[in-house]
């Protein structure tokens, strides 16, 4: 009898596990039999980006599944959440029964469990105020200032015709709040989708998104948030805070569905790191979204991504997408110091490319649901750089996205100079709007004595120096950093370095004031 009981609680228990229901993507082998038809399935911005970019209006990524192949799936699983064109992939809910049987079909390229989370790449939240204080007023200033914003302000330029993509976790009162009424009275919120819950309405939920369009285009008695004020926009709600699984193919969803209702510029101020991935992970090529990432530039948009809030903590590099060579990566700076926040994630990435790509600040004054605050993380530095890009487009509209993202990186105050916690920098509007070229005079001088390099200031004066930071790295003869430093100048020799501690081909790249120079051991 008591065998007769174990038997039966044994089989219980491995029904029990067969019916368990994971989430899964099923990757299908082909498109055999599908036929597109570009023209009516995208938006007339899309058409005109890939014609003036010459980017294939027929790829094949664009094509939908195969019909009969999503049928046959569809019957074998408890439900289909999304599917992605790009990748030829359904993400389904099913158990291993169902799972083992479609491994079976000979249409099916491969499966894979789903395991993810995102993190919203924002530190933290004072409480909300609604009336903005002279102090508030200093620092909303600032964020645009270090850009040089004025002189896009001064030349006209706001972002107008340029169309950008926001993903997040929703954006209660964009259609209410006075910070967007400029948008909404021109009609400039074209498209919005929840793809957590498939239907329009995205104006509640999570404020999150709410904060990152004011990085972008808000405006508060007459002064702005974000840059881009004049700019187009389309809402994709894909982030939720019950359900782990949901938000990588979400934004694939919305990446497609951001290409094709047009979008210029995509600003994800969101990250994918330790809930699936491993650090040595972190290379631009291993998680779906930044494969999807780059996919998205080669379709023509300039995806603009925060490289996260873990450089305090064990994890310390940027998350995915952040991590792909075609994603402009954007780290945080802090305002007053004007060098990295300590909170932003560092480069580089697993491969050893540059990360992130440039820096914007950090803590900054943002909109939310009750009106304005003061809030931290790279998520509201991303969304001040896609404001940013947007402008530089607009001046520069013959660009495309890639040329674009290299300009934007050369514009950047450190540039050639770079390290893993600001890449090149912070961009600066004067690179696009100023004709004339200035001569950048020599700022400091590399002096051998002996075994050492001694870096000296020329000129020094005790007097006090609104930018008197000096910035150096140790590059190996590969190109990856060997270390980099931000020292503050209080007298005329700097820092000094060992020649011997050097192999020959390594160098020592230093900038200061606006001017970078290289020492070769």
């Amino acid at each position: 009898m008591k065998r007769s009981i174990l038997f039966f609680l044994l089989l219980l228990f491995t029904f029990s596990a067969m019916a368990q229901t994971g989430k899964y993507w099923v990757f299908l082998k082909n498109k055999k039999n599908v036929t597109f038809d570009p023209y009516s399935y995208f938006d007339k911005k899309t058409i005109e980006r890939r014609i003036a970019y010459n980017i294939p209006l027929l790829d094949s990524t664009d094509f939908p599944l195969n019909e009969e192949y999503v049928n046959t799936i569809v019957v074998q699983v408890d439900s289909v959440s999304q599917c992605s064109r790009w990748f030829n992939a359904m993400a389904v809910y099913a158990n291993e029964q169902q799972i083992e049987k479609i491994k079976s079909f000979s249409f099916v390229k491969e499966v894979e469990p789903m395991m993810m989370m995102c993190n919203v790449a924002e530190k933290n939240t004072a409480d909300w105020d609604t009336i903005i204080k002279p102090e508030q007023m200093e620092l909303m200033e600032k964020q645009l200032t270090l850009m040089g914003g004025d002189k896009f302000e001064k030349a006209g330029i706001d972002g107008k015709g340029i169309r950008i993509a926001i993903f997040d976790g929703g954006f209660p009162t964009v259609n209410t709040s006075p910070v967007f009424e400029h948008i909404r009275k021109d009609g400039r919120i074209l498209k919005t989708w929840d793809f957590t819950k498939n239907k329009e309405f995205v104006y509640s939920y999570i404020s999150h998104g709410t904060s990152v369009m004011s990085c972008i285009a808000g405006m508060v008695n007459g002064k702005k948030i974000g840059l881009a004020t004049g700019a187009e926009f389309i809402l994709a709600r894909t982030e939720v805070q019950s359900e782990p699984f949901s938000e990588e193919e979400n934004w694939l969803a919305a990446v497609e569905w951001a290409d094709k209702n047009g979008a210029d510029i995509i600003n994800s101020s969101l990250g994918y790191t330790y809930h699936r991935y491993f650090q040595n992970q972190m290379d631009g090529k291993t998680s779906l979204v930044s494969r999807a990432g780059n996919l998205a530039a080669k379709k023509g948009m300039l995806v603009v991504n925060a490289a996260g809030n873990d450089g305090d903590n064990d994890w310390k590099v940027v998350g995915t997408p952040a991590d792909a060579d075609s994603v402009l990566s954007v780290g945080g700076i802090d305002a007053w110091t004007k060098y990295h926040i300590s909170y932003s994630s560092f480069g580089p990435t697993t491969d050893k490319r540059m990360k992130p790509n440039v820096c914007a600040v950090a803590h900054v004054i943002v909109a939310g649901k009750n009106g304005l605050n003061a809030s931290d993380g790279t998520s509201f530095a991303s969304p001040l750089i896609a404001g940013f890009a947007a402008c530089a487009w607009q001046k520069a509209r013959s660009l495309s996205n890639m040329q674009l993202f290299n300009q934007i990186e050369k514009s950047a105050n450190l540039y050639p100079y770079f390290d893993y916690a600001h890449g090149y920098g912070v961009p600066q509007a004067s690179y696009f709007t100023d004709t004339t070229i200035t001569f950048k005079e020599r700022t400091f001088t590399f002096d051998v004595e002996s075994n050492e390099v001694n870096v000296n200031i020329k000129n020094f004066s005790y007097e006090n120096n609104d930018d008197n930071l000096l910035y150096y790295n140790i590059q190996k003869d590969d190109g990856v950093l060997l270390e980099y430093n931000v020292l503050n100048v209080s007298q005329e020799k700097v820092f000094s370095v060992k020649i011997s501690d050097y192999k020959k081909g390594y160098k020592l790249n230093v900038h200061y004031n606006g001017y970078t120079d290289s020492y070769s051991f």
